[in-house]
């Protein structure tokens, strides 16, 4: 068989652009960013242990303010300006906005939080340690972990030199673990001046390998609140003549249990139910419950809403009561766009780099910022970028060492991808 000299031309082009395309789906890791990312590591680590011995709930000021202090003078040795806002609710902790220019033109905003969901004294029985590659402590994942990690990555880019942005802005809020209350205004508007914002909260609630994964999308989060008005009277020598509020409430918390199941995207738990603040020897006159909400698809919360009415509406088993029912969302639904969708898939093509698995995690039942960061619609929005860990608000918490080399190395990339355009 005779070939033609076009024909063996063709073939060898045909090979160049297979291996072009097969390095492309496969790139190699970026040699020298391996190397400071794990000669970061030790840094990353005792810069979470300071954070970690810090007692920073929602609800003590002390605590957030000096978490703030450490913050803000590690942001200035970065090079950064610092401007501390008041939150508009809440303990009335400060939240840090530091920026930063460079000579490019992409604005990406790098957001986390510093409060955790932990009451006084909770160091005494759950101290900073360090147990192989778990780094345990209250808040050491969610969301210290995510701050320690954000703070490598900047140090990582003043390393390299990389100026490649327009500026690269860090916003830090006392308050998520109360629903953001008094920094959500904030997080919105400064998130729309931006063309990315990568959100360092921890992965997948409960996911074994949450190094390996982002957050495609975060539930809406609420209240439900149901309050019934009754009728004082003596418990013991006239309850007949009272109107038992107490009584009411059980009987709507049973017939609203299960309600959720007629929306779909809906979830309710009913999780704090008491009395307004009357003796015991009193047939309480009212009495009120709240329950947690996680709406995962658009609209659910109104369809909640309308069902819970149209139940509670339905008659009283304690005659002479009055019941009524709110629902409130804190938190909007987290839904990545095409842009989000898009530079999500980046990721997992740096992840591949380091021959490791990126999962995208469709939709997950936890509240995130990233959220009030993807309100105006004008930012490509990643969340979950923080450190793997497990545990999250509860008594063993802990961070995964093994994930802080891949997430230095991931978050770096990004940021040279977003600085080129690419």
């Amino acid at each position: 068989m005779r070939f033609s000299p076009w024909h063996f031309i063709s073939r060898i082009l045909a090979l160049v652009c297979g291996l072009a395309l097969a390095a492309a789906a496969h790139a190699m890791p970026q040699q020298a960013l391996v190397e400071l990312a794990e000669q970061m590591q030790p840094a990353v680590i005792e810069q979470l242990g300071e954070l970690v011995r810090i007692e920073s709930g929602s609800r003590q000021p002390a605590g957030l303010a000096q978490m703030a202090d450490v913050l803000e003078a590690r942001l200035q040795a970065l090079g950064m300006q610092v401007e501390r806002h008041q939150a508009t609710a809440g303990v009335g902790a400060d939240i840090l906005v530091a920026t930063i220019h460079g000579s490019g033109s992409a604005r990406i905003m790098l957001q986390g939080y510093m409060d955790t969901v932990y009451g006084p004294g909770i160091l005494d029985e759950q101290p900073y340690k360090v147990d192989g590659n778990r780094i345990q402590g209250p808040g050491s994942a969610d969301d210290k972990g995510g701050l320690a990690l954000m703070l490598g990555a900047l140090h990582m880019a003043r390393a390299t030199n990389w100026s490649d942005f327009d500026t690269v802005t860090v916003l830090v809020n006392p308050d998520h673990e109360v629903g953001s209350p008094g920094s959500r205004d904030l997080i919105a508007d400064l998130a729309s001046r931006h063309d990315v914002v990568l959100s360092f909260e921890p992965g997948a609630v409960g996911a074994d390998a949450a190094s390996h994964t982002l957050l495609l999308g975060a539930a809406g989060v609420g209240n439900a609140r149901l309050e019934v008005t009754g009728q004082a009277a003596h418990a013991g020598d006239a309850p007949s003549e009272g109107r038992n509020a107490l009584y009411e409430l059980a009987q709507q918390l049973l017939a609203t249990r299960d309600i959720a199941t007629q929306v779909d995207g809906a979830s309710l738990q009913w999780t704090v139910a008491q009395t307004d603040g009357n003796p015991s020897g009193q047939v309480p006159a009212s009495a009120h419950a709240v329950a947690d909400v996680r709406i995962t698809e658009a609209g659910a919360d109104k369809a909640l809403a309308a069902a819970l009415k149209t139940q509670v509406q339905g008659g009283q088993m304690v005659p002479g009561t009055e019941v009524s029912v709110k629902l409130d969302m804190l938190r909007p639904l987290y839904q990545a766009t095409n842009e989000s969708r898009a530079l999500a898939e980046k990721a997992q093509a740096i992840y591949r780099e380091l021959d490791l698995k990126l999962t995208l995690v469709p939709m997950a039942r936890i509240g995130t910022d990233a959220a009030f960061s993807a309100q105006s619609g004008q930012a490509a929005v990643v969340a979950g970028l923080g450190l793997a860990g497990a545990g999250y608000h509860a008594h063993d918490e802990y961070a995964d060492a093994d994930s802080i080399v891949p997430r230095l190395y991931l978050t770096m990339r990004l940021l040279q991808e977003i600085g080129a355009g690419r």
